[in-house]
C-alpha cells in the first residue's frame, strides 16, 4: 500500500512541476529559444518542488528543536555541522521516499550465509525499501535478511505483531536458524517490543533499534493512524507496554536491546525518548531520523552490533 501511495504522490509532484513550469514559461522572455525556455521552466518547477519538500523537512526540525532534550556538549552543532545535518537528512528523505521505497527488498538469502539471519522492520509510513542502503552492506557481509512490509500503514501497533511472528518463523525455516536478529527503525522498534510481549524472546538473539521513540514523540501528534496515537508522549499504550515488560522482567528482556539514536533526530523529540532503560544505548549526533538507515556511522555501528551478536559477545 505504501508503494502505491508513493507512486500516487510522485504523480502529483510531477503534475505540480509541469503546472509550475507552464506558468513560468509564460513569464520568460519571448525571445529565448524554445528548448532553453522549456528547460528553464522545468528547472523552475523542479526547484519549487524541492523548496516545498525542503520546507516540510525544515518544519520537522523546528518542531523537534522546540521539544528537544539537551544534548551533551560533545554533540554541540556549529553552523557548518547544522547545515550538513539538514542537507543529509533532506537528501535521505528524498532518496527514501522517491526511490528506495519504490523497491521493497523482501527476502534476501545469501548463498553462503554467515551467522544468524536479520529481520528488518521499517518505521511509520515506510516499507522495506527503506532498508535498501543497509541491505547492500548485509549482502556484502554474507548475512541473509528479510525486510517485511507492515500493513495496513495506520494500524494498531499490536496488529503488526502477528506479521512479525510469521516473518520470524519464515526466516528461521528458510535459513535453518533457531533465532534471528531484529534490526528496526523508528516505530519498528515498538513493533518488535509488542511482538516480544505477545510471543516471548525464544526466537530472537538481539533487537537493535534505530531512532525508536520508546517513550513517544511530539511529532506523533501530527500523524494519522492508530499507531501515531500510540506513539504520542505519555500514551496509555506506551505505558502498558513498559508495564508489561516490568511484569515479565524488564531487565532480562531489555538486555536483548541495543538502542542507537541521534540527539539531533528531527522526528523523535525529545530525542532522549530513544534511551531505553536496561538496554545498551548508543548515542550519536548530527544525524537526522531518516538518515539513520544509511548514514555511514550508523551503518557501521549496526553492523558491529550484528556481528558481535553472531559471535555471542555483545554487552
Amino acid at each position: 500500500m505504501i508503494k502505491r501511495l508513493l507512486i500516487l504522490l510522485l504523480v502529483v509532484e510531477v503534475l505540480g512541476v509541469l503546472a509550475v513550469a507552464a506558468a513560468l514559461r509564460s513569464l520568460l522572455p519571448p525571445g529565448w529559444p524554445a528548448p532553453v525556455t522549456v528547460l528553464a521552466a522545468v528547472a523552475g518547477g523542479v526547484l519549487v518542488l524541492l523548496l516545498v519538500r525542503m520546507s516540510i523537512a525544515a518544519n520537522n526540525f523546528r518542531i523537534s528543536w522546540r521539544a528537544r532534550s539537551v544534548p551533551a556538549v560533545i554533540h554541540a552543532l556549529d553552523p557548518i555541522k547544522a547545515a550538513r545535518l539538514f542537507l543529509h537528512e533532506f537528501a535521505s528523505t528524498m532518496l527514501t521516499s522517491s526511490w528506495h521505497m519504490l523497491r521493497p527488498i523482501g527476502l534476501q538469502l545469501q548463498p553462503q550465509a554467515r551467522g544468524l539471519p536479520v529481520l528488518l522492520i521499517h518505521g511509520y509510513g515506510c516499507n522495506s525499501g527503506y532498508w535498501r542502503p543497509l541491505s547492500a552492506h548485509l549482502r556484502a557481509s554474507g548475512i541473509s535478511h528479510y525486510g517485511i512490509d507492515l500493513e495496513p500503514p495506520g494500524a494498531d501497533i499490536d496488529d503488526f505483531a502477528p506479521q512479525v511472528q510469521a516473518a520470524v518463523e519464515h526466516l528461521c525455516a528458510v535459513t535453518g536458524s533457531a533465532q534471528v536478529i531484529i534490526l528496526a527503525h523508528s516505530m519498528g522498534g515498538l513493533v518488535a517490543r509488542a511482538w516480544l510481549r505477545r510471543h516471548g524472546a525464544a526466537r530472537v538473539a538481539r533487537v537493535i533499534t534505530l531512532g525508536t521513540p520508546h517513550h513517544g514523540t511530539v511529532l506523533a501528534d501530527l500523524g494519522p493512524g492508530r499507531n501515531a496515537v500510540q506513539m504520542r508522549c505519555g500514551s496509555a499504550w506506551l505505558g502498558a507496554l513498559a508495564a508489561s515488560e516490568t511484569a515479565v522482567d524488564a531487565n532480562l528482556q531489555r538486555n536483548l536491546f541495543c538502542s542507537i539514536y541521534s540527539v539531533h533526530d528531527n522526528i523523535v523529540a525529545p530525542q532522549d525518548s530513544s534511551a531505553l532503560p536496561g538496554a545498551r544505548n548508543l548515542v550519536f549526533g548530527a544525524i537526522g531520523h531518516v538518515a539513520l538507515g544509511r548514514h555511514p556511522e550508523i551503518v557501521r555501528c549496526a553492523l558491529a552490533e550484528i556481528v558481535s551478536t553472531q559471535h555471542g559477545d555483545f554487552v
